[in-house]
């Protein structure tokens, strides 16, 4: 892949990997009512989905078999969400939930055929995306959960509290990982390394502004944990209020940092 498609359809496709993860690899299942996977789910279908049309957009020649891979894993991302949906939607709850589970070493998979179609090596293309994952996805269930506090009075603070915690370990594990990526692939002929002046690189400045937009998440974070330990029913609603931010600049992060993947 190349392109801004491309790189678009690298965070779109983290993210939908992330948010299924985060969906099914925590306890919320017990938690919440199933109209939140619903919600959430639904947007994991709609972002598996605009990364598969992203990345078809952005085919290159010199790895279009790789890209047509990591379209194929996409669709069948989308095609297994609006199944687990189905299934729980007639309440065949445990085949549900399985099949929600299923999906998220088929996510993995998915973000290893598009590690493929980068110009780094392969492991440092996988663990960027893996990290990434994290990264967007506790963003984004963390902004979803919120909301469904508005929906469900009775919920428990553990959910949110631990979604706060989880994005704070996030941050840590994406700052290392754009820290790495910085270290470990250098500007080579070809890619995204053209100056915008005679100090700094397209990439290098990119580097940069991700770290900058971790940087400003990771103070998000420390707000939402702050506002957490209010009592008040309005300490949620702040706490989503500062997810909204996490949003921009968790995307941000993950845009500027995914220059240097492609040309």
């Amino acid at each position: 892949m190349k392109g801004p498609a491309g790189i678009m359809a690298l965070v779109l496709a983290e993210t939908a990997a992330g948010g299924a993860g985060f969906l099914f690899l925590t306890p919320l299942w017990g938690e919440v009512r199933r109209g939140f996977f619903y919600l959430t789910g639904a947007i994991v279908l709609a972002l598996a989905l605009s990364a598969a049309g992203a990345a078809a957009g952005g085919y290159d020649d010199a790895t279009a078999a790789k890209g047509r891979v990591a379209v194929t894993l996409a669709v069948v991302l989308a095609g297994a969400t609006l199944l687990w949906l189905g299934l729980v939607r007639f309440r065949l709850h445990r085949a549900g939930r399985a099949l929600g589970i299923a999906t998220v070493p088929l996510a993995v998979a998915m973000l290893f055929a598009f590690a493929r179609t980068t110009d780094e090596s392969l492991a440092l293309s996988l663990f960027q995306l893996l990290t990434g994952a994290v990264f967007t996805g506790a963003v984004l269930d963390g902004l979803l959960l919120g909301h469904w506090y508005l929906t469900d009075r009775r919920l428990t603070r553990g959910p949110i509290n631990r979604m706060a915690w989880l994005l704070v370990a996030s941050v840590v594990l994406e700052a290392a990982a754009v820290i790495v990526g910085a270290i470990g692939a250098p500007d080579r002929p070809g890619r995204a390394s053209s100056s915008l002046n005679p100090l700094l690189t397209v990439a290098g400045s990119a580097t940069w502004i991700a770290i900058g937009m971790v940087a400003c998440t990771g103070l998000i974070a420390v707000f939402i944990q702050l506002t957490l330990r209010g009592t008040r029913p309005t300490a949620v609603q702040s706490a989503t209020g500062f997810f909204y931010l996490a949003v921009v600049t968790a995307f941000t992060a993950e845009l500027a940092a995914k220059v240097r993947f492609l040309p």
